[in-house]
């Protein structure tokens, strides 16, 4: 370390204190009653500042830069801005000691002589704290938090922000050792703080924040009166009464002096992140300096030691990048490295260390020898058993131990210095004197041998490994290489500040200059590359480089000069520049190069090193055939340009060597098809075609379908292309394909219509199938896309495809929950089995879900399916009784639907003498098993309640009489009991108008009837209507044998006239019902009515004795008196005798079931079809 002034002022007063601007461009310096604000560049004093009356004491600046304070014995502080102005003065009690602002807040502490005050720009005023002794120095630690106070007597006070005390530190010197000055250390790095203390005990001393002295203290042996810290920490300012500067590490170890005064340092500081220097002196002199520091350093091949905050040495690993610290705790003068020796020189002695083992990683170093002596020198060497000291012309070897064993005495001035190895001892040394001379020495030999002599003065030496070649840069920038033993100058290069051989090739040296890398292999051109810094050394691909202070491995793939062997056919030289290191495509050139040449030892060893196996079998496999006697060059030739992509070199050297087929062979295999067409010319068209199918092949196993298709075309191969082209998705093509095709060729054209059902484009799969005439594949493909309407359209065409096309029409209106669809279309299909099937499970569903009207529904197409198979002569008598029992059931539970509202809603939709009459006729009809979900509780129970409410007494008494012998469900159980209770109070008869009557034999029957729905004389069955349950009065009469339909048809068509009866009946027949209206009322119980003669004649008897009728009595009838019930065979028609003309019944011409007008329109009205078997009023025909 040096320093070198830069410039230097005077004045006349005293300077006690100077400060910095942070951005170092300003000094403001304390002097006498005036700041003196200097510009640092060159020493300008750029104004003087007037505002103390008295001296000035401190001077601080804030750290954003925006103020600085001054201290004055005038007992005030005054607060500047950066442009020179004064804003704010305030005053304490005594003279100002110092002043410090705050690094984070900017709050100013000010200390006087008694007390100390912290301000902030904020504050109006001053706070002010009384102390215990003269404070004498004050500083902020770094995060602003604490400030530390020196006092007079010896003690330091550590307080807050607030200015309260927190530590108090009492130093075993006390009053003895007054505090002259205190620096927190400004490093970022530390996690403790720590404060340097000056005293005029002549010591320094390091504190913790805690309190907690740490180090050692450190004796001076003068009065310090400063002491600052570098902007990072890493060095310690200290001026005093030994009118001079001291450099100082953090730990306080002593590393030199800045510069000597003619008077006692009040105040010295560091230009902020700067090596520069400002004292200021008793006499007034102000000097401002630049600290240099030297690089001390030593290298040996891959290790390289160097000093580190003057104290340090660390040896780093160049390969590794692993790095060790020695801590020598005194100034690093020298350094020295040799193999696993270091040589670290100190002001008092020189160390050796030595490696702990022999290992080339290791970098654990310990000492072995102390030479406890103070040495003078220029350049510093250690060899194994050695230290070789370089006093300008003088060579010095000394032991170990200290004894000097040999010395030599030059010609000129040792410029450089090397070890250039030996056995331990003996080891050798290159010299380069001033003068031009080089020198070899070796340590045990008192005589130097002069190697060669030159014009110009040694800068850089440097040897080659075989000790052949010896290359030397001189002082004007030019690197020389000579033979040692012939001294013949081989070759010079010019900018050249450095040399270094590479210690793994004799031929190859580097040398930097100019900012460029030069590398020079044997005699070819050097290679440049841009590299700032100095080549120290040259291991294998490794370029050691020294720029400024940091030594740096740089690696430098050797393929510039590989590539300089390789143009001149030097395969074995250019494999072993490679073996220095070069990347894995430099090394696979190499083996190229190698295998072209048919140099197959070189090519083997470069393919093993990129590991490529596959080269490595093909020089395998050409060793092999050498062996077994082939000699053909071209054919080994022809198979190397083969494997490196070279076909049309390789295809032309097969042809040479007359192996067309090995040509035409590796064409195809590599997919090349248009050369081996090529190949061919107009050869076998068979052959072309077997190429164009491989082709094909090829394209689709490359994952290239569209070419692949285009080729397999050509081919004729349209399976393959429709295949590929449907694996793809690709419409576009096969509607080329398939349009292309011949309608005979099904095979492709099946596959193709696959494809466009596959890939969702029926209509294409129809226009294939059509233009095949595959109308079964149509209608399927119809039926899959349930494009129902062509299927519907093609089947009026083809009845033979009905069934292909309405079964699944029907399954598929099934899956979507169109039930009643599905059923229809089964029907029309012709699978009654099916349609049976679904109308039984519709059915059950309707009735478990408690959809009653619904399930009449479903039982009367039940039982009219059964008809319709019932035509079939093998099934005729069980479809007739399923077709009677499922009529029967859809009465019930037509009936039984208004039962279930009465009872489930909170509503009634029925009139009471309905209910009445529904509970009635289902008591009367459930005379054997009930039907599921019909039931009877809820039955009686409206029978029970409507009974009472109409007069039905004693009806109603046995109704809740029948009831107590059931389970009854909760929510009827009060209801129940208090009707029971009740109804005793009412008389024991019921309401004679509620008494029905036959209409056949004029008998009252009893409400209650045990046979049934018949009349308990005649035995008539009664008729009832389909919405109010009522009796109609209809009788029921049957034909006489031999009389058909048709002919009792025309027979009551006719309409004889009869004697004293006017007839005034009018028909009203629509599509939708048939009606008997009665124009004028007039006695039409004439006796001469044949009808009413057998009414009176045949009844009575305990047998039902039918009416049947004749010709004549047919003849009698008035055609709008008579309704028919027109069944479909096996059955016959019903005939029904209207007894009461003027009271108009309606019969649904679908379910045939009977009506009041009057309540058949409303129900219309209502629904827009039949209540009963929802046939629409707009249908035509049942």
């Amino acid at each position: 370390m040096r320093a070198v002034l830069t410039w230097r002022d005077k004045v006349e007063q005293c300077i006690y204190d100077l400060a910095f601007k942070p951005d170092g461009t300003q000094l403001i310096l304390a002097a006498g009653n005036r700041l003196l604000v200097y510009d640092t560049s060159d020493g300008t004093l750029l104004q003087p500042l007037k505002g103390h009356k008295d001296t000035v004491y401190c001077v601080a600046y804030a750290k954003d830069g925006k103020r600085f304070a001054s201290g004055s014995a005038d007992k005030s502080v005054i607060i500047w801005t950066s442009k020179l102005e004064g804003i704010l003065k305030y005053t304490h009690n005594d003279s100002i000691q110092c002043v410090s602002y705050n690094p984070v807040t900017h709050q100013l502490a000010s200390c006087s002589s008694s007390d100390f005050g912290l301000w902030s720009p904020e504050q109006k005023s001053v706070t002010k704290y009384k102390s215990s002794s003269k404070i004498t120095c004050c500083s902020w630690t770094n995060d602003g938090q604490y400030l530390a106070l020196g006092m007079f007597n010896g003690v330091i006070s550590i307080r807050n922000k607030n200015g309260e005390e927190k530590v108090k530190i009492e130093r075993p010197g006390g009053s003895l050792s007054p505090i002259w000055s205190i620096c927190w250390n400004p490093s970022r790095e530390d996690h403790n703080d720590i404060l340097a203390v000056a005293d005029w005990g002549q010591k320094l001393s390091f504190y913790q924040l805690s309190g907690k002295q740490i180090m050692r203290e450190r004796s001076l042996n003068f009065d310090p009166c400063c002491v600052s810290y570098f902007t990072k920490g890493e060095y310690i300012l200290l001026g005093g009464s030994d009118k001079q500067v001291s450099l100082f590490t953090k730990d306080g170890v002593r590393l030199g002096t800045v510069g000597e005064q003619n008077s006692w340092v009040w105040t010295c500081r560091v230009k902020p992140d700067s090596n520069y220097v400002v004292v200021g002196c008793q006499d007034g002199t102000i000097s401002f300096y630049q600290l240099i520091f030297s690089t001390v350093h030593g290298l040996y091949k891959d290790r390289y030691a160097y000093r580190d905050s003057m104290t340090d040495v660390i040896v780093q690993h160049l390969i590794t990048e692993q790095k060790v610290r020695i801590k020598c705790k005194e100034l690093v003068k020298k350094i020295a490295i040799y193999k696993n020796r270091l040589a670290i020189q100190l002001p008092e002695k020189i160390l050796i260390y030595e490696l702990y083992s022999s290992d080339s990683s290791d970098m654990h170093y310990r000492v072995k020898e102390k030479m406890v002596k103070k040495f003078e020198c220029n350049l510093l060497v250690v060899c194994s058993n050695h230290i070789i000291l370089c006093q300008e012309k003088r060579l010095q070897c000394l032991s170990f131990s200290g004894v000097k064993e040999r010395e030599w005495q030059m010609e000129s001035l040792i410029r450089y210095i090397k070890v250039i190895g030996g056995p331990p001892g003996r080891e050798g040394l290159l010299v380069g004197l001033k003068n031009g001379q080089i020198l070899k020495i070796f340590v045990d030999n008192l005589f130097a041998i002069v190697l060669l002599k030159q014009a110009t003065a040694v800068r850089c030496l440097d040897m080659s490994a075989s000790r052949n070649k010896l290359a030397v840069v001189d002082e004007n920038d030019t690197c020389l290489v000579y033979d040692v033993h012939t001294k013949e100058l081989l070759f010079q290069e010019s900018n050249a500040n450095s040399v270094a051989w590479n210690t793994q090739c004799e031929d190859m040296l580097c040398f930097s200059g100019g900012g460029y890398l030069n590398i020079k292999a044997s005699t070819f051109p050097v290679h440049q590359q841009k590299l700032q810094g100095f080549v120290v050394g040259f291991h294998g691909s490794k370029i050691f480089c020294l720029h400024v202070f940091s030594m740096s491995a740089v690696e430098v793939p050797q393929s510039a000069p590989m590539y300089q062997y390789l143009d001149r056919k030097m395969f074995k030289e250019a494999y072993q520049i490679a073996c220095l290191g070069v990347t894995d495509t430099d090394w696979r050139e190499l083996a190229m190069e190698a295998l072209e040449g048919l140099e197959f030892e070189t090519a083997k060893k470069a393919f093993t090193r990129v590991q490529d196996l596959r080269y490595l079998e093909l020089i395998s496999s050409i060793e092999e055939r050498k062996k077994r006697g082939e000699t053909n060059n071209d054919l080994f030739l022809a198979d190397v340009f083969s494997y490196q992509g070279k076909f049309h070199e390789a295809a032309k050297l097969y042809k040479k060597s007359g192996h067309e087929n090995l040509a035409l062979d590796m064409y195809t295999d590599l997919r090349m098809f248009e050369y081996a067409k090529d190949f061919l010319g107009s050869g076998d068209p068979k052959e072309t075609k077997m190429l164009i199918t491989k082709q094909a092949d090829w394209a689709r196993n490359i994952n290239e379908p569209k070419a692949a298709v285009e080729m397999y075309i050509s081919a004729g191969e349209h399976v393959k292309a429709i295949e590929l082209s449907g694996d793809h998705g690709w419409v576009d093509m096969l509607i080329d394909i398939a349009r292309k095709l011949d309608k005979a060729e099904r095979e492709p054209l099946l596959l193709c219509a696959h494809y466009f059902k596959k890939l969702d484009n029926p209509g294409y799969a129809a226009e294939t199938y059509l233009k095949m005439g595959d109308l079964k594949s149509l209608v399927q493909l119809h039926v899959e896309t349930q494009c129902w309407d062509e299927a519907f359209a093609l089947g009026e065409k083809h009845p033979e495809f009905k069934d292909d096309i309405y079964v699944p029409y029907a399954q598929w209106l099934a899956e979507n929950d169109r039930f009643e669809e599905a059923q229809k279309a089964f029907h029309k299909a012709g699978r009654q089995g099916e349609a049976v099937r679904v109308l039984e499970q519709l059915t059950h569903n309707a009735v478990v879900e408690s959809r009653f009207n619904d399930a009449a529904y479903y039982y009367w197409m039940l039982s009219m399916q059964c008809l319709e198979i019932a035509q079939d002569p093998a099934q005729q008598d069980l479809m007739v009784g399923k077709f009677h029992h499922f009529q029967h059931l859809a009465e019930l539970y037509h009936g039984y639907h208004a039962i279930q509202r009465y009872t489930e809603e909170p509503f009634s939709f029925h009139l009471p003498e309905t209910l009445f009459n529904i509970s009635r006729f289902l008591l009367h009809s459930l005379t054997k098993d009930t039907p599921l979900g019909i039931s009877k509780v809820n039955t009686l129970f409206t029978l029970a309640k409507q009974s009472k409410a109409l007069g039905a007494y004693k009806l109603a008494r046995h109704a809740y009489d029948k009831l107590q012998g059931l389970k009854i469900p909760a929510r009827f159980q009060k209801s129940i009991e208090l009707g029971s209770l009740t109804i005793r109070s009412k008389p024991f008869h019921d309401s004679e108008e509620l008494v029905p009557l036959c209409y056949r034999c004029s008998t009252n029957n009893p409400l209650l009837n045990n046979l049934g729905t018949v009349c308990i004389n005649c035995r008539q069955p009664f008729v009832f209507s389909a919405s109010s349950y009522e009796v109609l009065h209809l009788v029921e009469f049957y034909l006489e044998e031999g009389i058909t339909d048709e002919e009792a048809v025309s027979l009551i068509d006719l309409e004889a006239p009869r004697h004293k009866r006017e007839n005034k009946w009018q028909e009203v027949t629509s599509s939708n019902a048939q009606m008997l209206r009665l124009e004028e009322t007039q006695d039409s119980t004439g006796d001469d009515d044949p009808f009413t003669a057998k009414l009176s004649f045949e009844q009575g008897g305990s047998e039902f004795v039918p009416i049947v009728v004749s010709r004549s009595v047919l003849r009698s009838m008035s055609r709008r008196d008579v309704l028919i019930k027109r069944w479909p065979p096996p059955l016959r028609w019903q005939y029904f005798r209207s007894l009461l003309p003027d009271a108009p019944i309606t019969m649904c011409p679908s379910c045939f079931q009977m009506f009041h007008s009057e309540d058949y329109e409303l129900l219309v009205l209502q629904h827009t079809c039949c209540p009963y078997c929802r046939r629409r009023i707009d249908d035509s025909g049942p």
